[in-house]
C-alpha cells in the first residue's frame, strides 16, 4: 500500500481538520496517511517523510505566506535537500485563508517552489465547480488549481465549510490516484 505523509502547522484548527478530510480521501484511495504535526515533530516523523510516497504540505495563510511554523519545518530540511532524498516523490499543499483569495495562492506557490528545490513532483487541484458546473455547488470555490484552498469558517465547531470539506476529500482521492500510478 502506498504512503502519504501530511506534515501541517495548524493555528487554530482549520488547517488540521483539511489534513483529516484530505487523509480520509487517501483512505478512501487506499493509501495510508499519516498527518504530522510540524510544531511537535520527532525522529520517527522525520523517517515517515523520507519513506511516504508522497508529502503533502498544510499550512495558514498569514500576512501572505505560510504560517511562521511551517516555514520553521521548510527550514530545517536543508540537509535532506542537500541529499536530494525527497527527489521524485510527489508532492501537493493545501492552506486555509479568512477571506476567499485570502492570498492563498502565494502560500502554495512557495509550497511548490519548496517542493521543486527537493526535487519532487507536484499535483495539483481537479475539481471544477460552480459557476462552471451548478451541479458542484461549493466545489472548489475558491478557483485555486495549484492546490487545495479553503476559505476557514469561524464557527469553533465547524471550521471548514462543507463545500471546501468536500473539496479537500476529493483532492486526496486525487492525491491517491497519483501516488498509486506514479509509485508503481
Amino acid at each position: 500500500m502506498a504512503n502519504v505523509a501530511i506534515p501541517y502547522f495548524s493555528g487554530r484548527g482549520h488547517t488540521r481538520r483539511l489534513a483529516q478530510e484530505i487523509a480520509a480521501g487517501l483512505g478512501v484511495g487506499h493509501c495510508d496517511a499519516r498527518l504530522i504535526d510540524v510544531a511537535q515533530m520527532g525522529e520517527t516523523d522525520w523517517q515517515a517523510l523520507d519513506a511516504a510516497d508522497a508529502i503533502v504540505m498544510g499550512t495558514p495563510t498569514y500576512m501572505g505566506s505560510a504560517a511562521a511554523e511551517f516555514k520553521a519545518f521548510m527550514d530545517q530540511t536543508g540537509t535532506l535537500w542537500a541529499q536530494q532524498r525527497w527527489a521524485d516523490k510527489l508532492a501537493a499543499g493545501f492552506t486555509v485563508a479568512i477571506f476567499g483569495g485570502g492570498d492563498k495562492l502565494q502560500t502554495l506557490q512557495q509550497l511548490m517552489v519548496f517542493a521543486m528545490q527537493h526535487g519532487m513532483v507536484w499535483v495539483g487541484q481537479d475539481q471544477i465547480g460552480a459557476p462552471v458546473d451548478p451541479e458542484k455547488e461549493g466545489l472548489n470555490q475558491s478557483g485555486v488549481w495549484l492546490g487545495l484552498g479553503a476559505v476557514s469558517v469561524r464557527d469553533k465547531t465547524q471550521l471548514i465549510g462543507a463545500g471546501d470539506l468536500h473539496t479537500a476529500h476529493l483532492f486526496g482521492q486525487r492525491l491517491a490516484r497519483a501516488v498509486r500510478r506514479w509509485a508503481l
